[in-house]
Protein backbone atom coordinates (compact mmCIF):
# COMPACT_ATOMS: atom_id res chain seq x y z
CA UNK A 1 0.00 0.00 0.00
CA UNK A 2 1.48 3.38 -0.99
CA UNK A 3 1.31 6.53 1.13
CA UNK A 4 -1.70 7.96 -0.73
CA UNK A 5 -3.65 4.75 -0.22
CA UNK A 6 -2.67 4.73 3.48
CA UNK A 7 -3.90 8.30 3.79
CA UNK A 8 -7.23 7.55 2.13
CA UNK A 9 -7.76 4.48 4.33
CA UNK A 10 -6.76 6.41 7.47
CA UNK A 11 -9.21 9.21 6.68
CA UNK A 12 -11.99 6.68 6.14
CA UNK A 13 -11.25 5.01 9.49
CA UNK A 14 -11.10 8.42 11.21
CA UNK A 15 -14.38 9.49 9.62
CA UNK A 16 -16.14 6.32 10.82
CA UNK A 17 -14.68 6.85 14.31
CA UNK A 18 -16.00 10.43 14.42
CA UNK A 19 -19.48 9.40 13.28
CA UNK A 20 -19.59 6.66 15.94
CA UNK A 21 -18.67 9.34 18.51
CA UNK A 22 -21.55 11.66 17.56
CA UNK A 23 -19.66 14.04 15.27
CA UNK A 24 -21.38 15.31 12.13
CA UNK A 25 -18.97 15.44 9.19
CA UNK A 26 -19.24 18.83 7.47
CA UNK A 27 -16.40 18.49 4.97
CA UNK A 28 -13.86 15.96 3.75
CA UNK A 29 -10.61 17.14 2.16
CA UNK A 30 -11.57 20.82 2.20
CA UNK A 31 -9.10 22.63 -0.10
CA UNK A 32 -8.18 26.24 -0.73
CA UNK A 33 -5.18 27.87 -2.39
CA UNK A 34 -3.54 27.98 1.04
CA UNK A 35 -3.95 24.37 2.07
CA UNK A 36 -6.18 21.43 2.90
CA UNK A 37 -8.03 20.21 5.96
CA UNK A 38 -8.68 16.47 6.05
CA UNK A 39 -11.94 16.57 8.00
CA UNK A 40 -14.18 19.28 9.38
CA UNK A 41 -16.66 17.99 11.93
CA UNK A 42 -19.32 19.38 14.23
CA UNK A 43 -20.23 18.15 17.69
CA UNK A 44 -22.54 20.27 19.78
CA UNK A 45 -21.45 23.89 19.46
CA UNK A 46 -17.88 23.04 18.42
CA UNK A 47 -16.38 22.80 14.96
CA UNK A 48 -13.24 20.67 14.82
CA UNK A 49 -10.69 21.03 12.05
CA UNK A 50 -9.01 17.65 11.95
CA UNK A 51 -5.69 16.49 10.52
CA UNK A 52 -5.50 12.72 10.06
CA UNK A 53 -2.12 10.99 10.17
CA UNK A 54 -1.86 7.29 9.38
CA UNK A 55 1.05 4.98 10.09
CA UNK A 56 1.79 1.28 10.15
CA UNK A 57 4.10 1.69 13.15
CA UNK A 58 5.94 4.29 15.22
CA UNK A 59 9.34 3.36 13.80
CA UNK A 60 9.67 6.88 12.39
CA UNK A 61 7.93 8.67 15.26
CA UNK A 62 4.35 9.24 16.32
CA UNK A 63 1.96 10.37 13.60
CA UNK A 64 1.10 13.61 15.44
CA UNK A 65 4.76 14.65 15.26
CA UNK A 66 4.27 15.18 11.51
CA UNK A 67 1.89 18.07 12.27
CA UNK A 68 4.66 20.59 12.75
CA UNK A 69 4.40 24.35 13.21
CA UNK A 70 4.32 25.04 9.45
CA UNK A 71 1.50 22.50 8.92
CA UNK A 72 -0.41 23.96 11.88
CA UNK A 73 -0.21 27.47 10.38
CA UNK A 74 -1.56 26.19 7.05
CA UNK A 75 -4.45 24.43 8.78
CA UNK A 76 -5.27 27.53 10.83
CA UNK A 77 -5.18 29.77 7.73
CA UNK A 78 -7.38 27.37 5.78
CA UNK A 79 -9.80 27.10 8.72
CA UNK A 80 -9.98 30.89 8.91
CA UNK A 81 -10.99 31.01 5.25
CA UNK A 82 -13.63 28.32 5.85
CA UNK A 83 -15.08 30.23 8.82
CA UNK A 84 -15.29 33.44 6.77
CA UNK A 85 -16.69 31.69 3.68
CA UNK A 86 -19.38 29.88 5.69
CA UNK A 87 -20.06 32.99 7.83
CA UNK A 88 -19.66 31.02 11.05
CA UNK A 89 -20.21 32.95 14.26
CA UNK A 90 -20.52 32.08 17.94
CA UNK A 91 -19.07 28.59 17.63
CA UNK A 92 -16.25 26.99 19.55
CA UNK A 93 -13.31 26.03 17.35
CA UNK A 94 -10.81 23.23 17.84
CA UNK A 95 -7.82 21.87 15.95
CA UNK A 96 -7.50 18.12 16.40
CA UNK A 97 -5.16 15.41 15.20
CA UNK A 98 -6.33 11.86 14.73
CA UNK A 99 -3.60 9.24 14.65
CA UNK A 100 -4.58 6.04 12.85
CA UNK A 101 -2.42 2.96 13.37
CA UNK A 102 -3.24 0.80 10.37
CA UNK A 103 -1.72 -2.47 11.59
CA UNK A 104 -4.16 -2.80 14.46
CA UNK A 105 -6.79 -0.14 13.56
CA UNK A 106 -6.09 1.76 16.77
CA UNK A 107 -7.09 5.41 16.86
CA UNK A 108 -5.76 8.19 19.04
CA UNK A 109 -7.91 11.34 18.88
CA UNK A 110 -5.96 14.31 20.20
CA UNK A 111 -8.51 17.04 20.76
CA UNK A 112 -7.24 20.62 20.74
CA UNK A 113 -3.82 19.38 19.63
CA UNK A 114 -2.81 22.95 18.80
CA UNK A 115 -4.34 26.40 18.94
CA UNK A 116 -4.20 29.84 17.40
CA UNK A 117 -1.55 31.97 19.08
Amino acid sequence: MNNKEKGILGEKIACNYLIKNNFHILEKNYRTKIGEIDLIALKGNKISFIEVKSRNSINYGYPCEAVNYKKQRKIISTATQYIKYKNINNMDIGFDVIEVYLRNNNINHIENAFCVN
